[in-house]
């Protein structure tokens, strides 16, 4: 069997940036704490499946926005655009959360060539032709670039009919091609757009690169029995060599993992010619998996193939053993080879009291982890506890989907946070994540039980990363919740102070905050909380309003027991004469202060017997003014004072007593003069009577 593999097989210049770029986010000192990609990095199964592995995440629009508002948490957060590339709606989307959020980093790989395709779309003068499948994601990106009318056609027959039906006198073509389409349907396309629009703009935009695969491998399977074409089931690049092949050659197969070979081993013969090409998704790696499998199946004979069936142990396998005799501190097994397979205490338990005899019997098939192979004593030394360890280590790998909790006990604690021994595996708990300040001695916990979920695998260091703190939070969500259920309005409460702001305090009621507003803490107008409360202060406070689903609680703390509008009008009545301060000018009045929380207003008419411009010429801020209380209005607490009514007052008192006067002295010049004539009168009465005799 002679084999032939295609030299332009595996990653093109475009797929294999984009490779190198995440293989080294992932392979930095400091790797981002989570790595997306939106949609698949390259149509390429295998590698795929490698990167989930790995902890990279493959995710969608949604996936990636609930990521970015995740990030200030979750820590830094990097976002790869595929190598196909995205609408620009989406591109703008993604940019602008990047923008929001400070740790959410959005990173381009997509392919320069597709960049090329999306540039040409958006400065198209007039309609675009192109040249791809509907609905691949790189002809998605670039229909979402081009301002006029966009048809998408996968033949050249197909462009014949889209053409028939054009007016002549319609907008200039622009025409161009998906990246990895076939060259030979591009070159009868490009012929009927000369010939039916001359004034078509034609850009050849096929990769170089698939240009010089699809042409090589036209060749090789020109000469060949069988073609193998290596990719994604899904990859548009890899079913256009896969179509191109099969016009060339009697046998065409495509496969997509290396254990896909062994499907043709009763096809091939030894007179056959095979040739292997491969996508432009494709790994190298893979193409020589895949290679090596056929060169085994050119090359083996039965004999080898009957000696490779032959079992051998090697350090570092895991092996299905059974168990034939139990000592004191050991246990022999038959692990399948002519060698005492030999299980010791301390690669079972830790517990060093543990009964052997208990643990097992004679038959128990037990699954083992191969320390050593000795050919000369012909012993095989085992270990449970690392296959244990192991099958814990795939637990962890499973719960961080799941987002799965541990617990166990913390046994260290450095600058970088603490570590928890759980399963068997040490897993590590970041400093922002133990749920301690910045600032604290994580040594306290060192000793503690502590429940965590684990937020992150590295499966190649076997390094697990998890969150104390998450667990705290959802904890603290539940007893929220617990709390939330018994929740009623009018209900009372002794809340302390947690925190103000300039328009409330925030009070905690046993386990959720409610927000008491300023104008709920004082009957009187205050600017800041800190004029009536502090922080710690206990509050006796009553839920005025509630909203379960958007978890708010409105607080009132206000009551008639303090309500100085009562007390004003327990103490007040119409007409009484007070003594208040000036608090305060506008350009219609003064209001004054005539007790604690209760203001009234002196209107601009109503200060002086003068008309004048301001209140500002006769008062000053702070002036005691005796006033006198004339109106009063309860519903709308609304309290009206005036000066003017007592200088009225005593204007007219002033007049009466000055009237008062003058009647008292016209009264008593009147009573003068009757005095003096009537002693005159007196006086003269002799003469009178002498006269008269």
């Amino acid at each position: 069997m002679k084999l032939l593999l295609a030299q332009n097989a595996g990653f093109c210049p475009g797929v294999r940036r984009a490779v190198e770029a995440v293989e080294a986010t992932l392979a930095a000192p400091l790797p981002p704490r989570r790595i997306l990609i939106l949609g698949e990095l390259i149509h390429n199964p295998v590698y795929t499946e490698g990167l989930l592995r790995r902890g990279v995440t493959i995710t969608d629009e949604a996936g990636a926005a609930a990521a970015a508002a995740e990030s200030d948490a979750r820590g830094h957060t990097v976002l790869f655009l595929r190598t196909h590339g995205v609408s620009r709606a989406v591109e703008e989307r993604m940019r602008a959360l990047s923008a929001l959020y400070p740790h959410f980093e959005v990173r381009d790989l997509t392919c320069p060539f597709v960049k090329k395709v999306h540039d040409i779309a958006a400065t198209a003068e007039g309609d675009l032709l192109l040249f791809g499948k509907a609905g691949h994601p790189e002809v998605e990106g670039t229909v979402d670039r081009a301002p006029f009318g966009v048809a998408v056609f996968e033949s050249a027959e197909a462009l014949s009919s889209l053409l028939a039906d054009r007016n002549s006198d319609e907008r200039p073509l622009t025409a161009a091609a998906q990246t990895t389409m076939g060259l030979e349907e591009w070159k009868k396309s490009k012929k009927i757009l000369k010939n039916l629009c001359t004034n078509a703009k034609i850009f050849d935009t096929i990769c170089g690169v698939t240009k010089n695969r699809q042409e090589e491998a036209a060749q090789l399977a020109a000469s060949a029995d069988l073609t193998v074409v290596i990719g994604g089931r899904h990859s548009s690049n890899t079913r256009e060599l896969y179509e191109l092949c099969e016009s060339a050659c009697p046998r065409v197969v495509l496969i997509e993992r290396p254990e896909e070979v062994l499907s043709l081993r009763r096809e091939l013969s030894h007179t056959m010619t095979v040739a292997i090409t491969a996508g432009a998704s494709t790994p190298d790696g893979l193409i020589m998996e895949v290679y090596k499998a056929m060169d085994e199946i050119r090359t083996e004979d039965f004999a080898e193939l009957l000696e490779g069936t032959l079992k051998t142990l090697n350090t570092g396998d895991t092996v299905t053993g059974t168990v034939t005799s139990i000592a004191k501190d050991v246990v022999y097994v038959d692990v399948g080879v002519k060698a005492t397979g030999m299980l010791a205490r301390d690669q079972i338990t830790d517990d060093q009291n543990a009964c052997l005899a208990d643990m097992f019997k004679v038959g128990d098939e037990l699954r083992l982890f191969v320390i050593r192979v000795s050919d000369t004593d012909g012993i095989v030394t085992l270990s449970k506890k690392r296959v244990d360890r192991d099958k814990s280590w795939f637990d962890l790998v499973a719960m961080k989907d799941e987002g799965g909790i541990i617990e166990g006990p913390v046994v260290e604690s450095n600058k970088g946070g603490v570590v928890i021994e759980a399963m068997g595996n040490r897993v590590f708990v970041p400093a922002s994540r133990t749920g301690l300040p910045k600032d604290a001695d994580f040594s306290t916990l060192v000793g503690t039980t502590q429940r965590a979920r684990i937020i992150d695998i590295d499966e190649q260091r076997k390094r697990a990363v998890a969150s104390i703190r998450s667990v705290m939070i959802e904890e603290k969500k539940a007893e929220e919740q617990a709390v939330w259920e018994k929740l009623e309005v009018g209900q009372r409460y002794t809340g302390v102070v947690k925190n103000l702001t300039t328009y409330g305090a925030f009070v905690d009621i046993g386990g959720v905050d409610g927000m008491v507003h300023n104008t709920e803490l004082s009957w009187k107008h205050i600017r800041h909380p800190k004029e009536v409360v502090s922080v710690g202060q206990e509050l006796s406070v009553f839920i005025k309003e509630l909203d379960v689903e958007k978890r708010r609680i409105s607080l009132g703390y206000k009551s008639d027991e303090n309500d100085p509008w009562k007390l004003f009008n327990e103490q007040y009545k119409l007409g009484d004469v007070v003594t208040a301060k000036i608090v305060s000018m506008t350009t219609f009045g003064a209001f004054a202060e005539v007790m604690d929380g209760v203001d009234g207003l002196i209107h601009i008419s109503r200060i002086s017997l003068e008309k004048i411009a301001r209140p500002q010429d006769v008062l000053e801020l702070g002036q005691e003014v005796t006033v006198k209380i004339v109106e009063i209005d309860n519903d709308r607490r609304r309290l009206s004072l005036s000066i003017r009514a007592l200088l009225e007052e005593a204007k007219r008192a002033e007049e009466q007593a000055v009237r008062d006067a003058e009647r008292a002295e016209r009264d008593a010049a009147r009573e003068a003069a009757a005095k003096e004539r009537a002693e005159l009168e007196a006086e003269m009465a002799p003469y009178i009577v002498r006269s008269i005799d």
